[in-house]
């Protein structure tokens, strides 16, 4: 068995600043409201003439150009993505084409706010069986064109941003490499976070010109999605720790899923550790979904705060239910 490791990483986020004195216009809200219950003070919304597709090839352009690898070298592509260009097929597709790729495998996954890591985890099975030896892992959405920006929609509105991270998986020659991924879910709850259509569960939604709007945006219940998320993610951490055989006071730094900064406080609570060993960019981008933890991996890399050697834990939690963690040697 091969190792993999992540060789280049790249974000993209759009120009669009929405701040939350912008949406107390749109709708019945403030600023103090938000940020006491999110953390959020500002998010990126994507414009009318930016689609998912064009984030993720900014940012697969960034991580490919941080590899320093040629394009042609990438013999896959996985994209994690809720709010792909088109209901089918996929964006993974369309990077193909975009960054004039090898006619490779492409695929994306459709695991909610869990996308990136389940991403990441098939990406080092491949590696790992040497059925491919470099991959591009993307996670992008521009999920807020989904989105009720109204006062009716207003719990899931203040929340959500717009944005793509991108990482480059390749085989590993040294000590840096993926130690473990973990994955889980749990579909009994899935109506707490959900949006019902399109899909195929009805007939036709389209009957005599006629289709209720309202299914056709997210929709949560987010005292149910706190609680559930706050056990999950402690959970999902420990055990990659109890995998490695790790403490956690080996590991540099936590990388959670941004979903609201008051979660990652309650999860730091429950591992014993303080808000410093617990990466947030919330309060700038929101929760971008299937991008928040690549978005926030590049950034804590830029900003210096990993090194190589370093251990570092990936964890997400979203609809579905889905959770997942990743533990990393740098």
């Amino acid at each position: 068995m091969y190792k993999s490791k992540i060789i280049g990483m790249g974000f993209e986020v759009p120009d669009n600043i929405i701040s939350n004195d912008d949406l107390s216009k749109m709708m019945e809200t403030s600023d103090d409201w938000i940020q006491s219950r999110s953390g959020i003070k500002e998010r990126r919304w994507a414009t009318n003439k930016i689609a998912t597709s064009d984030l993720a090839l900014v940012a697969a352009k960034n991580a490919i150009s941080y590899a320093e690898i040629d394009s042609k070298e990438i013999d896959m592509v996985i994209v994690g993505t809720l709010s792909s260009d088109y209901f089918f097929p996929g964006v993974s597709a369309q990077l193909q084409e975009k960054l004039n790729l090898k006619t490779i495998g492409a695929f994306d996954i459709k695991a909610a706010c869990s996308a990136f890591v389940y991403s990441l985890s098939i990406a080092d099975q491949y590696i790992k069986t040497g059925m491919a030896k470099t991959i591009l892992v993307v996670g992008a959405e521009t999920q807020t064109k989904l989105i009720e920006k109204s006062t009716e929609g207003r719990d899931v509105a203040v929340l959500f941003g717009d944005g793509a991270g991108a990482t480059i998986i390749k085989r590993s020659e040294d000590e840096s490499e993926i130690l473990s991924t973990h994955l889980h879910s749990e579909g009994k709850d899935l109506k707490n976070l959900w949006m019902e259509a399109p899909g195929t569960s009805h007939g036709s939604w389209f009957k005599e010109n006629q289709f209720d709007k309202s299914k056709f945006t997210p929709k949560m219940n987010g005292r149910e999605v706190f609680r559930n998320a706050v056990t999950r993610f402690p959970e999902v951490i420990n055990e990659a720790l109890d995998f490695n055989n790790l403490d956690i006071n080996d590991i540099k730094l936590i990388i959670p899923h941004q979903a609201n900064y008051r979660i990652s406080e309650a999860v730091a609570k429950r591992l014993g550790v303080g808000m410093d060993k617990v990466f947030s960019n919330i309060h700038k981008y929101g929760n971008t979904t299937a991008a928040s933890i690549p978005i926030a991996l590049t950034e804590a890399l830029e900003s210096g705060k990993i090194i190589k050697g370093d251990i570092i834990i990936l964890a997400a939690f979203g609809a579905g239910y889905t959770w997942a963690s990743a533990a990393i040697k740098w």
